[in-house]
């Protein structure tokens, strides 16, 4: 429900909607000058647990993974979380492990951009909160709830965290399908 307020509320188009898992998503969203479409979503599970409503955001659809990574365009990743499980720590553990297969192990390389883009995670997070993870003009934005929370520049640390959801070793393989917009 309040992931729905946020939807409604924030600088997202509300004339279409689609619904993952009991979350309401719009169909389009902007990130700057350039509209943004839904591609697809899917729902990140734990131990047979909802943890979050994922849902990805292109300029257009596409199920090309690793060109949906490399692309130096906007694009968005919007998480709704569903579950009271998700934590601040474990949170920025999941990120922080996600670094660690998008990038081969090489997280050292990105560390201060890391630590500053796992910084929007150190606030309590509870059910309903909705980060946006928005990729424009050679930066990632991540906001939560609307507010501003940290913002990281370079193509190559979008690579690094798009990679997170769409990579070859993804959070959550199922997820990543939904996003692309693949069926089941």
């Amino acid at each position: 429900f309040f992931c729905a307020i946020i939807s409604f509320l924030s600088f997202l188009s509300t004339e279409a909607q689609t619904v993952i898992n009991g979350v309401t998503l719009p169909d389009s969203f902007t990130a700057g000058k350039d509209k943004l479409v839904l591609n697809g979503g899917g729902t990140r599970e734990k131990y047979w647990m909802n943890m979050y409503v994922g849902a990805l955001y292109l300029p257009g659809k596409s199920k090309d993974a690793a060109n949906i990574v490399s692309a130096n365009s906007s694009m968005s990743i919007r998480i709704c979380i569903v579950s009271g499980l998700i934590t601040s720590s474990r949170m920025t553990e999941a990120v922080d492990e996600g670094f660690k297969k998008s990038t081969g192990g090489k997280q050292a390389d990105y560390k201060d951009k890391i630590d500053k883009f796992t910084k929007a995670f150190s606030e309590e997070i509870k059910k309903g909160d909705v980060f946006d993870i928005v990729y424009s003009v050679e930066k990632t934005s991540v906001y939560k709830n609307n507010m501003l929370k940290a913002e990281v520049e370079g193509l190559d640390f979008k690579k690094a965290v798009f990679g997170i959801w769409l990579g070859n070793d993804p959070a959550d393989s199922g997820l990543k399908d939904g996003m692309l917009g693949k069926s089941k």
